[in-house]
């Protein structure tokens, strides 16, 4: 039980096309609980960034403050609560060279197992040098994401 419960906790990297980062983690709450922490910025910041701005509707803009110089900005493409989100992704200011906004797009899938989700990411767009610090990121932050829903799940 335990080790299955940490094979939850390590993000599985899925096939992905060129130019693409795949991961896949199941979460022990629902998709609409999950999608939540996509979409309002106060559970965003449990798990991602240190200040977030969302306005989770085709159209609306994205900024996620990692920290001085890293401020990740996108605009959102699909929008549908409780199952999918695409946005686009690129950085305003440090890596902007490498990524700039708009250069990348997310694609999270968010499917019932039981009481619990499988969520799938896509991020795709990213040149060859973006690969390791996008592909850390997301293991980082979905095993953020992963850890501060079973802690909501046990409360």
């Amino acid at each position: 039980m335990v080790a299955e419960r940490h094979l939850k906790l390590m993000p599985k990297v899925i096939e992905a096309g060129a130019g693409e980062i795949g991961r896949e983690i199941s979460i022990d709450a629902p998709p609409k609980t999950v999608f939540s922490y996509f979409t309002d910025p106060a559970k965003h910041r449990l798990w991602q960034g240190t200040d977030v701005e969302l306005d989770p509707r085709p159209g609306g803009a994205l900024r996620i403050n990692f920290g001085p110089g890293y401020i990740a900005v996108g605009t959102y493409l699909e929008v549908e609560p409780p199952t999918r989100l695409v946005y686009t992704w690129g950085w305003a200011e440090e890596g902007s060279m490498v990524l700039p906004p708009g250069a990348s797009k997310v694609e999270v899938t968010l499917e019932p197992v039981g009481a619990g989700t499988l969520l799938r990411l896509r991020h795709s767009g990213l040149p060859e040098k973006a690969f390791k610090l996008h592909g850390d990121g997301w293991d980082e932050s979905l095993r953020e994401l992963h850890r501060r829903l079973a802690t909501t799940a046990q409360s």
